[in-house]
């Protein structure tokens, strides 16, 4: 009966992405609860954080793609 099996559980199980702005409130929400210290676990929370912001960043992706026109601007010459 493998045909009559479910895979909605897998798509329920991934997380949307969420905004760089909603990544940053977390951030600081974790600094405000640690009152500046952070915890080896609050240390590798925040380290997961500022990688989920790094990518949801529109910086990040119009650096990026500055960074690919660049490299083949400069190949063309």
């Amino acid at each position: 009966m493998i045909h009559g099996m479910s895979t909605t559980h897998r798509r329920a199980s991934v997380a949307p992405k969420r905004s760089a702005a909603e990544v940053n409130e977390e951030i600081r929400a974790l600094w405000l609860r640690s009152g500046g210290t952070l915890s080896g676990e609050q240390r590798r929370e925040y380290q997961r954080l500022v990688l989920e912001w790094a990518a949801a960043s529109p910086r990040a992706h119009s650096h990026t793609e500055s960074a690919h026109s660049h490299t083949d601007s400069s190949k063309a010459a």
